[in-house]
């Protein structure tokens, strides 16, 4: 017969083993829970397929950086400075020609002065840069603007060919609403409303991208929905776009 001592050590013992056994079934629950999580979030579809981080899309320089608000005091001094070089043309109405000759006055005058007055102050004259442009840099500058060129040149012979009469209705519909935008600003104020959305939204999407992500998914297949009746209800009763679907 066994002790009440032995009896009471050995039912110890079983709870003991019990609540070790809980213990690791709850870690490998939440161990399990957060490897389903991480998998999760790495199978998660990004918005137009992206597989890498935003900022190595844009080419992870200093471009991107810049973009990206990594050093947000060179950032945000540059939006100032387009914003209030808008300002001067907008608001004030600042004309072109005269905003560059009244900045090289300036600078002009400013050079001149402290070169003069080093000598009496003990201070060195600036040091203006030597910008010269070697024959392979204006090369390489107009083979890359003769490729660009030839591009927009054969998309136009292209469209205008009358062969592909989806991507004619594209470019119809492209170039009339950029003709609305452009009725209703001015270039200069459309030109800095797209460098405020291209140079802020990339850093608001990285902050809130996993909602995004959600809602431009939903977005485009909706888009996909509405395409695809469009094409049943009006392209497909059109004739050289029905010819190439039966061919």
């Amino acid at each position: 017969m066994m002790s009440e001592s032995e009896e009471h050590g050995s039912l110890l013992e079983k709870i003991s083993d019990k609540i070790h056994e809980f213990k690791k079934d709850s870690s490998s629950s939440s161990s399990d829970s957060d490897d389903d999580k991480k998998s999760h979030k790495s199978k998660k579809k990004h918005l137009f397929g992206r597989k890498h981080p935003l900022h190595h899309v844009l080419g992870g320089g200093k471009a991107a950086d810049l973009v990206m608000w990594r050093d947000k005091q060179t950032s945000g001094s540059i939006l100032a400075g387009v914003t209030v070089i808008w300002l001067l043309f907008e608001g004030i109405g600042y004309h072109l020609l005269t905003f560059l000759c009244h900045l090289l006055i300036v600078f002009l005058t400013v050079s001149f002065v402290w070169s003069n007055a080093a000598s009496f102050i003990n201070r060195s004259p600036p040091k203006l840069p030597e910008v010269i442009l070697s024959e392979t840099q204006c090369l390489m500058i107009a083979h890359v603007l003769r490729k660009e060129i030839n591009e927009a040149f054969l998309t136009l012979q292209n469209v205008a060919s009358g062969k592909d009469l989806k991507t004619y209705l594209t470019s119809i519909g492209v170039l009339w609403f950029i003709s609305i935008i452009g009725g209703c600003f001015s270039f200069l104020t459309l030109s800095y409303t797209l460098f405020l959305m291209a140079y802020t939204l990339p850093m608001l999407y990285e902050k809130y991208e996993d909602e995004v992500d959600v809602v431009g998914e939903k977005a485009l297949i909706e888009i996909k929905k509405q395409y695809v009746v469009f094409d049943e209800k009006v392209l497909s009763k059109i004739p050289m776009l029905a010819d190439k679907k039966q061919h």
